[in-house]
């Protein structure tokens, strides 16, 4: 009979596999039709009427495309909707919510030392956050419909900051970033489902009616189509978080989520204005470093912020063989429970990626690991299950600075 935990485990597999096609498919697209029509010709008289063209070559063939601002005088045959890469992108995400976070709510989910919830609790304020995120975005759009659109985006921007700090608040690092992606990308795929699709239906029936469709379902669709773009970086660097500890497991992971929405703007801004020809902003490149550079500091600046010396007693004797004994202790004691050739927590079949850390060669060969997963940041123990107390992650600091004489 074949075991249930690594079928379990290949389906989440195959649903990650899943997300990661789908999410390729709606972000290529995306990007593709945004700077098609930022570096569309509007300055040729085009016989069809059309709003502006271009002449493209790809794969050893030449395309020309020319946009209708509102639509053609016929329906077309053979319409393409390009809809479905962000449906599946999120319904594969939202099933990835379930398996990892729901499932496994005790790993990933809650922390104790955040908010002791009930699993229930946990999944009600997840669910709660991402159908609360459209409804304060989708009304945000509707209040600022006719005010300056960099007003709108400074409200949004608003929006996500007091939920990065809501997040931290309630679960674990890792979710909370996690969260902040998903609730991120619901907006997104909700722009399309419930705003993109439904406009251009409105569009494409009057067209089959023989009535002229009015332009601000156009306007509007461009509209949501337009911060879909610019939300789609901060996206992916949230959903890829979860693999870095110092992102996600460190006392400024609010403002860090924050501050990756910033240059998520910088980034786009520099290819939007190049493919629309108004030159080549290399500034924002600048300011897309400093941010970072601004990141890697926050994520280390509460561990800068304390004296080791008197934590711990002076770091010179965590470079002797007291010192990794006593590190060898803790690690034995509340990590190798999950990180052994067979381990005894229930559910695991293996040691999780495959990090072994039972005997004295395999500590130190993962020493670095161990500092920043339980050192520097509060990654590990997921959820601090085994209970690792703060003093016990001052001494894995201490030791590791010792050893490299840092």
């Amino acid at each position: 009979m074949y075991d249930f935990a690594a079928m379990a485990a290949w389906i989440e597999f195959g649903v990650r596999w899943l997300h990661v096609i789908t999410a390729i498919a709606w972000i290529g697209s995306s990007f593709y039709f945004i700077a098609l029509d930022l570096g569309l010709h509007r300055d040729r008289n085009l016989a069809t009427g059309a709003d502006g063209e271009e002449w493209q070559v790809h794969g050893g063939g030449f395309y020309h495309i020319q946009k209708y601002l509102v639509a053609p005088e016929n329906m077309p045959d053979g319409l393409i909707w390009h809809k479905w890469q962000s449906y599946w992108t999120w319904i594969s995400g939202f099933v990835l919510l379930i398996l990892v976070y729901y499932l496994g709510a005790e790993f990933y989910l809650i922390d104790p030392a955040v908010l002791d919830l009930a699993v229930w609790q946990a999944v009600a304020l997840s669910v709660g956050s991402l159908a609360f995120g459209w409804i304060a975005y989708t009304t945000l759009c509707r209040v600022f419909v006719d005010a300056d659109q960099t007003v709108l985006m400074l409200a949004l921007f608003g929006v996500l900051v007091a939920m990065s700090w809501f997040y931290t608040q309630v679960f674990s690092g890792r979710a909370a970033m996690l969260h902040l992606g998903a609730f991120t990308a619901t907006i997104m795929s909700a722009n399309v489902f419930m705003i993109i699709i439904p406009n251009q239906k409105i569009v494409v029936a009057d067209l089959m009616a023989g009535r002229t469709p009015d332009a601000k379902y156009g306007k509007i669709a461009k509209q949501r189509s337009t911060h879909n773009n610019y939300l789609t970086l901060p996206v992916i660097f949230l959903m890829l978080s979860n693999h870095y500890p110092l992102a996600f497991a460190t006392q400024n992971t609010w403002i860090i989520a924050s501050l990756v929405f910033l240059m998520g703007v910088t980034i786009r801004h520099y290819f939007n204005s190049m493919h629309a020809r108004q030159g080549n902003p290399h500034w924002t490149w600048a300011v897309t470093a400093l941010i970072f550079i601004a990141i890697m500091w926050l994520s280390v600046a509460p561990m800068n912020a304390e004296n080791p010396q008197e934590a711990t007693g002076s770091a010179v004797r965590f470079a002797e063989a007291e010192g990794f004994d006593e590190v060898q202790d803790i690690v034995l004691g509340r990590c190798s429970m999950c990180h052994a050739a067979e381990p005894v927590w229930d559910g695991l079949l293996w040691a999780p990626k495959n990090v072994r850390l039972e005997t004295e060669y395999d500590i130190t060969r993962h020493a670095r690991g161990i500092y920043l997963q339980a050192g520097v940041s509060h990654a590990m123990p997921p959820a601090n299950l085994s209970w690792m107390e703060p003093q016990e992650r001052v001494l894995i600091a201490d030791w590791y600075r010792a050893a490299t004489g840092g």
